[in-house]
């Protein structure tokens, strides 16, 4: 690939979480030819330690990522070079042409912000390029309406319910406020697909300047829907008609099993460096996480009629929690903690509210 390469996907987000799941899939695929082309990546904040990464991300070798864990029930260890990324560019400096891009090129934008990727800031009208990725996308596609007002997907990434229809409901009101023309809030509502998704892969630490270790278990459902199209096919990929027992199962249990060992280590004045398996290795902490699953948590997804299901995935979560090679630290799953409570433990409670949680109340209540 050369940096005029096409590209029909344009990824917001250049995470190690991205380069290790949505990177490697359309690497994987393009080697079948089952992917619908190259990506090109967008930083969309200012931070210099992921601008170091852009250049490495667009290398011509690719960049290695390095699968690592118990793949039915035996060790495997194996690198790949990643080399779906044609170009890696910066919306502070390249914003001339991720707007070309985005215009001429792009038949599929996904993105995965972070947790407060939709929070769209005060001054995000200020002169020049949005502060916020919601800001940058309003002013993106209005680029792309005018130009020639042609549809594309919407696939966001983001752990949050129901991405796709979030993020359309954030960008039509942004339309409204800030643009004001009704013929583009219409195109906005019904010539994109805003695709709902759901994403799981434990991305334990980034290599240097590009790269990152996952672990082997890997899932990309997306709620299907007409119109939808898809960056590629891969056995990690799963269309479904409906993401709510995903959605639940992954918030719920993973995802809450790691804010709540965030929690203990933020609390107990642990080892910086501490990991999940770490912590995991003793017994009280052990019981006390395996308990609020079986006393708390399985009870609450009884209550949706999915106990059986839930009782599986807790076993699954567990296996992953224990992976000998990977070393998933504790502080960088308490990035945004309280964020993380809000969603994970206090939605858990609002989806299943009679099913009584004393333990996750104490860490809600902090």
């Amino acid at each position: 690939m050369t940096a005029s390469t096409p590209t029909p996907i344009v990824q917001f987000g250049t995470s190690r979480f991205l380069q290790a799941h949505v990177d490697l899939f359309v690497s994987e695929a393009m080697e079948r030819d089952a992917a619908r082309g190259p990506i090109t990546i967008v930083q969309t904040t200012s931070s210099a330690d992921r601008a170091g990464r852009l250049g490495a991300l667009a290398a011509e070798g690719g960049f290695p990522v390095i699968i690592r864990g118990l793949e039915n029930g035996a060790p495997i260890e194996r690198s790949q070079q990643v080399k779906s990324v044609a170009r890696a560019l910066s919306a502070g400096s390249d914003w001339p042409e991720i707007t070309r891009i985005v215009v001429e090129e792009a038949e599929i934008l996904l993105s995965n912000t972070g947790d407060t990727g939709y929070v769209v800031a005060e001054d995000d009208e200020a002169e020049g390029v949005p502060a916020s990725f919601p800001g940058k996308l309003l002013r993106l596609l209005h680029a792309r309406f005018v130009a020639n007002g042609r549809g594309l997907t919407v696939l966001p990434c983001e752990l949050v319910s129901r991405n796709g229809s979030v993020l359309k409901r954030i960008l039509l009101d942004l339309a409204e406020r800030r643009i004001g023309d009704a013929s583009f809030t219409r195109w906005l509502d019904t010539a994109l697909v805003w695709g709902n998704s759901l994403v799981d892969r434990i991305v334990s630490e980034p290599l240097q300047p590009a790269g990152a270790v996952a672990e082997p278990y890997a899932l990309w459902a997306i709620e299907r829907q007409p119109g939808l199209q898809v960056p590629c096919t891969h056995p990690a990929i799963r269309l479904v008609e409906d993401l709510e027992p995903y959605e639940a199962l992954k918030l719920h249990i993973l995802n809450l099993g790691h804010t709540v060992l965030a929690d203990l280590w933020l609390k107990g004045g642990r080892a910086p460096d501490e990991t999940v398996r770490a912590i995991l290795g003793e017994p009280a902490i052990k019981a006390q996480l395996q308990a609020i699953y079986a006393q708390e948590v399985i009870p609450a997804f009884a209550a949706k009629g999915l106990g059986e299901e839930a009782g599986a995935y807790v076993a699954e979560t567990m296996e992953r929690f224990e992976n000998p090679f990977l070393d998933h630290r504790l502080r960088d799953i308490a990035q945004n903690h309280a964020e993380k409570i809000r969603r994970r433990l206090g939605g858990l409670k609002a989806w299943s509210p009679q099913t009584p949680m004393p333990a996750l109340d104490r860490i809600i209540a902090g």
